[in-house]
């Protein structure tokens, strides 16, 4: 036990928002903290996800916001930490670093400049000021005895702290930072963990060269997708995705990634059924195909009643055969609930976010069991949730969480 005038030294490895959320509570609790990253600067993964617009959290109300989130053996857990720092909570403490934030229409909520560098170097200045020091190209290496091995520039430090918070990110954008190499080093240690899969992310669909090269980069806007849910329920959601070369992307998609990878998973490729025209009823659909058309091509005619016309037409053509393209019937089914097969989710470096990582029961609060003293945070533990905030407001809360629960575990003795 140190000396009460002594200050705990507590490391924290991973800059993300997660890792300096961990630091800001440690340092605000009187710990000496260090913050070790592998990449030359902290919170690139943030800063390039605040290139389209900071979207910092969510205005909806908090009972809707708390089910965005999926957690296996966890919710309860992830639960508590949302409580103790959840939307408001991030816009207050974004308001507390001198920027202001507004709610958009699609209750996202935004930096008034929408840009992340501000509020990342107002943040930064804040830790420097509490006495945070941060080391640069330092790669975790797991430990050496009962020392946190880190790989320098200079060679190998070995770093002995009272404890560490590990805030290593998820396995996607390894560029970034976030590489997943630290899971076999927990392995080692004997922690439970789930293999790092793909979220919000994009899946591969057999188009053909004929469709792709005239559609790929389309977006498909004010469609309806119906598929299966986790709990095997059918759903439905309303939005907008995107064509790709090989396949589908985009906020539609993403936000129905995590049960449609694991129907894959499950039954090797899953069906998606798109209606083309959500705001419109079937009958008047069926109503408006089956309208005498004279000469007129059916590409016309779809195009002149119901404005089907280019990627919207061009899917019809792609997913339907020749003889339920002429069937008046069949074809206004499809309108409606158009049959798209899903192969596999892209890779998981080009997903937005991953799942799987320390299992919940592999958890005390945010410690490692197999490991007393180190503590967890972040994309590296098994959460997953949809973009639109949630998934920065539940790593500060990790952040949050780990922090405190280091500080109270120093205090224990």
């Amino acid at each position: 036990m140190q000396s009460s005038l002594t200050p705990f030294r507590v490391a924290v490895i991973g800059g993300g928002p997660a890792g300096l959320m961990a630091a800001q509570t440690l340092a605000q609790g009187g710990a000496q903290v260090d913050l070790y990253d592998a990449m030359p600067s902290v919170g690139r993964k943030f800063l390039l996800a605040g290139r389209g617009g900071m979207n910092i959290t969510h205005a909806e109300p908090y009972a809707d916001f708390v089910t965005r989130y999926v957690a296996e053996g966890g919710v309860p857990a992830l639960r508590g930490m949302l409580d103790a720092f959840g939307p408001q909570d991030v816009r207050d403490w974004v308001h507390g670093l001198g920027v202001d934030t507004f709610v958009g229409t699609s209750g996202r909520v935004f930096p008034t400049d929408m840009k992340a560098a501000p509020l990342l170097r107002a943040w930064l200045h804040r830790l420097r000021e509490s006495g945070v020091q941060f080391h640069m190209r330092h790669r975790w290496l797991g430990w050496r005895d009962d020392a946190l091995a880190l790989q320098t520039p200079d060679g190998e430090l070995l770093v002995r702290a009272d404890a560490a918070v590990l805030a290593l990110g998820g396995g996607s954008w390894a560029r970034l930072g976030s590489d997943g190499a630290w899971l076999p080093l927990l392995v080692a240690r004997g922690v439970g963990v789930a293999p790092l899969v793909p979220a919000n992310c994009g899946f591969d669909v057999a188009w053909s060269e004929h469709f792709s090269s005239r559609h790929a980069g389309e977006p498909l806007t004010t469609v309806a997708i119906i598929s299966t849910g986790a709990d095997g329920k059918p759903f439905r959601k309303q939005g907008q995705f995107v064509v790709t070369q090989g396949g589908v992307e985009g906020s539609l998609i993403y936000a129905l990634s995590a049960a449609l990878r694991n129907q894959i998973a499950a039954d090797g490729s899953t069906i998606i059924h798109l209606d083309l025209l959500p705001d419109l009823p079937a009958q008047r659909v069926a109503d408006e195909v089956a309208r005498p058309r004279g000469a007129r091509s059916m590409a016309s005619h779809l195009q002149s009643r119901l404005g089907i016309k280019g990627v919207k037409a061009g899917l019809l053509r792609e997913c339907l055969s020749k003889e339920q393209y002429g069937d008046e019937e069949e074809l206004a089914r499809a309108i409606k609930m158009l049959p798209v097969r899903l192969l596999r989710p892209r890779a998981i470096d080009e997903a937005i976010s991953s799942a799987g990582g320390v299992r919940w029961e592999a958890l005390q609060g945010t410690m490692l069991k197999a490991a007393p003293g180190v503590f967890v945070a972040g994309e590296m533990v098994d959460w997953e949730a949809p973009t639109g905030g949630y998934l920065l407001t539940a790593c500060l809360a990790g952040g949050q969480a780990a922090g405190r629960d280091a500080l109270a575990w120093l205090a224990a003795g």
